[in-house]
């Protein structure tokens, strides 16, 4: 539907998801489609004009617009990963954004109310992990054509490597409130980086 939008209309459903974001974050599963309205200043036809499909399609479309966000808390760091200080960078503004969300995640409790295994559910984390992961293993290979990391470094299985590492950190710390773990998986995958280059340049 987006494609076929006018720019108003373009604006005003991005204005319904962007307010419904931050109900759901304030409310989690207890906000109705009432309280979305009032915050979003939305009449009932105009939600169903944008989201036909209800509630749902609602909630799909604020789980993307949530994974967006994972990626743009990131920036502009994880988008120019070509040196050891912003891979340091890099790695402060990820650890601070976990430490602030704390032992809520907004994308998983809205996974939790359309249910995970829907197809549109899974498209949404599979994209997400595949456009993080892309980034990650394009900055290493940023690394890898300066010389700052070995040749031989096999960039992808690092980079699902350390993303994997990230996941479980953040698993921890929403169960735990300990961002301990979160901080020795970012630190260690970085430090294996840089042994690369230490390996590379011995004779």
């Amino acid at each position: 539907m987006p494609d076929t939008l006018t720019a108003k209309g373009r604006a005003t459903r991005a204005r319904i998801i962007e307010g419904a974001a931050g109900i759901l974050r304030e409310q989690g599963p207890a906000a109705t489609l009432d309280d979305i309205l009032a915050r979003t200043r939305a009449s009932k036809s105009q939600l169903f004009h944008y989201f036909p499909d209800g509630k749902d399609q609602l909630l799909l479309a604020v789980a993307r617009f949530e994974a967006d966000r994972v990626l743009a808390d990131q920036q502009p760091h994880l988008g120019r990963l070509d040196s050891w200080e912003s891979w340091q960078q890099w790695r402060d503004v990820l650890v601070e954004r976990y430490e602030r969300q704390g032992d809520t995640c907004p994308l998983g409790a809205l996974f939790l109310q359309v249910g995970r295994r829907r197809p549109g559910a899974r498209a949404i984390v599979t994209a997400l992990m595949r456009q993080w992961q892309d980034q990650l293993a394009a900055g290493m290979r940023a690394l890898r054509s300066k010389g700052l990391v070995s040749p031989a470094l096999d960039v992808d299985r690092a980079a699902a490597a350390l993303l994997a590492g990230i996941q479980g950190g953040v698993s921890i710390l929403m169960s735990t409130g300990d961002s301990t773990h979160l901080r020795a998986a970012v630190d260690t995958g970085i430090e294996h980086l840089r042994a690369a280059t230490d390996r590379s340049r011995l004779p």
